[in-house]
């Protein structure tokens, strides 16, 4: 069941990943994020009361909800155009959390391919932290890529692989593959990071919605990274 809820999870990543990137308006991802939040919500619910007091039961379905509750979350603002510190400083406890849900896969549960999956999300909502937590809005298409990344390599692939059941048969494989190929997204850094505006190229507060001004004859105009927050 669990593994059915982590290939929606998929979908929802590379649909956020888009909207970071700016190829899908952010009103438009709100759907998504509530429905594959809503199931996030249940399906560990369910497990967790058909558990019969089975502690890895519990252990492996407690973490579902910090993912549910972030795609509500998103879902939320992205409809009520809120302010994203909240989502930014939640995101930072569930960055923490993952890395301890690494450390129980390689060791407790011996699944490594879990464990590096774990700790790219760490890194994935660590990256959420810092673009809406703490407004570092020139990492905004960096995140948005890491996320499409993490949606394919990390979400449906591994849910796909789980319900055929060849998930089990080669955990060390899928985890030195997954390594490799999520190591390898973060070389995209310093393709999509966007240079931070100055006190020179930023816009005046009242003009953000409508664009930079026009440059002054001979002067070229500055990049002014877009605000991260959705609305």
């Amino acid at each position: 069941m669990a593994s059915v809820g982590l290939l929606y999870v998929g979908a929802v990543l590379v649909l956020n990943g888009l909207m970071l990137l700016g190829l899908v308006d952010a009103r438009a991802a709100a759907p998504l994020n509530f429905f594959v939040g809503g199931l996030q919500v249940v399906t560990p619910t369910y497990l967790i009361f058909t558990s019969g007091g089975d502690a890895d039961v519990i252990l492996g379905a407690s973490g579902l909800y910090l993912f549910g509750f972030t795609y509500l979350y998103v879902g939320f603002n992205l409809l009520g155009g809120l302010d994203g510190t909240g989502l930014g400083w939640f995101s930072a406890f569930v960055a923490g959390c993952a890395l301890v849900y690494a450390g129980l896969n390689f060791g407790r549960l011996d699944d490594p391919a879990f464990g590096v999956i774990w700790l790219y999300w760490a890194v994935l909502w660590g990256l959420f932290f810092l673009v809406l937590g703490l407004k570092r809005e020139e990492l905004t298409r960096f995140t948005g890529a890491v996320a499409v990344v993490a949606g394919v390599i990390t979400a449906a692939i591994p849910a796909f692989l789980l319900l055929t059941g060849t998930w089990a048969e080669h955990t060390t494989l899928w985890a030195v593959l997954i390594a490799v190929l999520c190591v390898a997204s973060l070389a995209l850094y310093p393709r999509l990071r966007e240079p931070q505006a100055t006190a020179a190229t930023a816009p005046a507060p009242e003009l953000r919605e409508e664009g930079p001004p026009a440059p002054r004859r001979g002067q070229a105009a500055g990049r002014h990274g877009g605000d991260a927050t959705p609305r």
